[in-house]
């Protein structure tokens, strides 16, 4: 048996239609016709519905996603407060209305119909990743090396949120995949990842558990080698091991922990510019990471828009012989 090969469709899948990120990112048909298109070239799993993954509950609060000219992924550009005063006691958003997130869960419904022997995953981020939509990049680290006890009630305030959303994702019968990768190093460091993200991340993740009925993936991108004992402190029970990092000193630390599922990520610039024989080299040294431990598999990291779809396919291909 071979090593299963997950690839991260999200802005990648517009592409197999021929429509911008942008557009694909707002219309429900064009969204169902994408990641459709995705499935049946790649027949991957999860199928993560979405296109702009990170901006869904910001937006939901109330802040404005620029949809870009051409071929760039929606973005946040201006935060939605402009200090922590403003916020103040943050009401959760109504899951059911707010935003695009009706539109991305029913969307996953669809698709669940579609395709039943594929797991359909809708896609939630964690509480940093969610502040930085609200606050911004800049005033938010400022404040962090201001404020932090205010900043870490801040996330703590956003978990229950999270939750509502999470509830219902599961129940619309669908799965959960929880994101975070705005909080890795350098962004913060290791020590104000631990003193300031990791209790609401470690509520997040047990909440959102218990609402999905098992341990949910932690998905966080990154140099997060040196963060890797916290993310597992939350509870979870898949990581990935980032491109971004020291993925051998990476998979060493966590190799006895056979009970977290981890997906080592290859160069995502390979992937989608590689040459065949860069590629091979690339994938090869990924394997060498895997050999003889359980538990294990290959990712791509989010696939860029205009990867190639032989590439993936090759890929998928080259593993399937390896494995005979």
């Amino acid at each position: 048996m071979g090593i299963p090969f997950y690839p991260s469709v999200y802005e990648h899948a517009a592409y197999l239609i021929g429509r911008s990120p942008g557009e694909v990112s707002r219309d429900s048909e064009l969204l169902f016709s994408a990641h459709c298109a995705a499935h049946l070239q790649y027949g991957h799993s999860p199928i993560v519905v979405g296109i702009d993954i990170y901006n869904l509950e910001a937006e939901a609060y109330g802040c404005v996603v620029d949809r870009p000219s051409g071929s760039g992924i929606p973005a946040i550009t201006k935060p939605l407060f402009d200090s922590l005063e403003e916020v103040g006691d943050l009401d959760p958003f109504d899951p059911q209305t707010a935003g695009r997130i009706p539109m991305i869960i029913e969307t996953a419904r669809r698709l669940a119909l579609r395709f039943p022997k594929a797991k359909v995953a809708v896609p939630v981020s964690g509480p940093f990743s969610v502040a930085v939509g609200l606050r911004g990049v800049t005033g938010l680290l400022e404040e962090i090396a201001l404020f932090p006890e205010e900043v870490s009630r801040f996330l703590i305030n956003l978990v229950e949120g999270q939750t509502r959303m999470c509830k219902s994702i599961t129940v619309a019968g669908l799965d959960i995949a929880f994101f975070e990768s705005a909080a890795a190093p350098p962004l913060l460091s290791p020590q104000q990842f631990r003193q300031i993200e990791l209790p609401a991340l470690k509520e997040t993740i047990c909440r959102v558990s218990a609402a999905a009925g098992h341990r949910v993936p932690c998905i966080i991108g990154g140099d997060t080698l040196p963060i890797l004992d916290d993310i597992l402190e939350t509870g979870t029970d898949y990581v990935i091991c980032p491109a971004e990092t020291d993925q051998g000193a990476f998979m060493a630390k966590i190799w006895h922990r056979t009970d977290v599922a981890v997906r080592i990520n290859l160069n995502p610039n390979t992937v989608a510019y590689g040459s065949r024989e860069q590629i091979l080299t690339e994938v090869d040294r990924i394997l060498r990471f895997a050999e003889r431990r359980p538990n294990v598999s290959l990712g791509t990291g989010a696939v860029p828009y205009e990867t190639p779809p032989e590439n993936i396919k090759f890929i998928k291909e080259y593993l399937d012989k390896s494995s005979v």
